[in-house]
């Protein structure tokens, strides 16, 4: 199996509870600083950290997979064509994880899932989208290739690759001057107007925006304006996407 399960950061864990919740994701896991939530595509896991603190408002990307050796094992064979074994098993501050590195110097984890079944209770329609800013993306596209992602197509647009995974969410490379770092964004399969209806109503500044690719929401970041980094972006988008 492979799930999209990024990991943010934030100081901030309720004002994301109310976000998540009014964009249809269901709380799944919700342990001491530790809050997981399905979308019905992918999941997200919110780490609580102390205001201010270096990782408040970021995000990491990260997967679920069912068997973390098997998961390994797999991901060096489809590798090993390029010359390459790129993961490998460790032991992470939460436990065991097997641990990607990327030809840009990339990181990420994969984590054994707590629970395979996603909640039927969560809006079909949404997806959570883990992105990989990177200068290299077509090596970072391969490695995704390597982990059982399964390519996109993306019109018109070379430098840029899209992925599905077999358990929900999509996986996104985009490039990007400066060291590979990851992103969070969201997929919506429907119409846009009654999610952002949605949004106001819970009281979330949110805005529809026409551009080139499609129409994509904008909804306030609960992180922008802390004192985290600076660069926490200001908002959070969601893309439209049908068929």
């Amino acid at each position: 199996m492979l799930r999209v399960r990024p990991l943010h950061f934030t100081s901030r864990p309720d004002s994301w509870d109310t976000l998540l919740t009014a964009l249809g994701m269901v709380i799944t896991e919700n342990d001491a600083g530790w809050r997981v939530f399905d979308a019905g595509s992918g999941r997200l896991a919110l780490h609580t950290v102390p205001a201010g603190a270096a990782e408040d408002g970021t995000t990491a990307l990260a997967v679920e997979v069912g068997d973390l050796a098997e998961f390994a094992r797999r991901t060096n064979l489809a590798a090993g064509e390029d010359g390459a074994a790129p993961a490998e098993l460790v032991t992470a501050d939460h436990g065991e994880a097997c641990r990607i590195t990327a030809p840009d110097g990339f990181t990420f984890l994969a984590d054994k899932a707590s629970h395979f079944a996603q909640c039927a209770d969560a809006d079909p329609a949404l997806a959570v989208a883990g992105v990989w800013f990177t200068e290299d993306p077509a090596a970072a596209a391969r490695t995704l290739q390597h982990i059982g992602a399964r390519p996109r197509p993306v019109p018109d647009q070379d430098d840029t690759a899209d992925f599905s995974t077999k358990n929900g969410g999509v996986l996104l490379v985009r490039p990007a001057s400066g060291p590979a770092r990851s992103g969070l964004g969201f997929e919506y399969d429907g119409a846009l107007e009654p999610l952002r209806e949605r949004l106001a109503s819970a009281g979330q500044q949110v805005s529809l925006t026409e551009e080139a690719f499609g129409r994509t929401l904008h909804v306030a970041n609960p992180d922008a304006g802390g004192p985290g980094p600076g660069h926490v972006p200001a908002t959070l988008w969601i893309a439209g996407r049908h068929g």
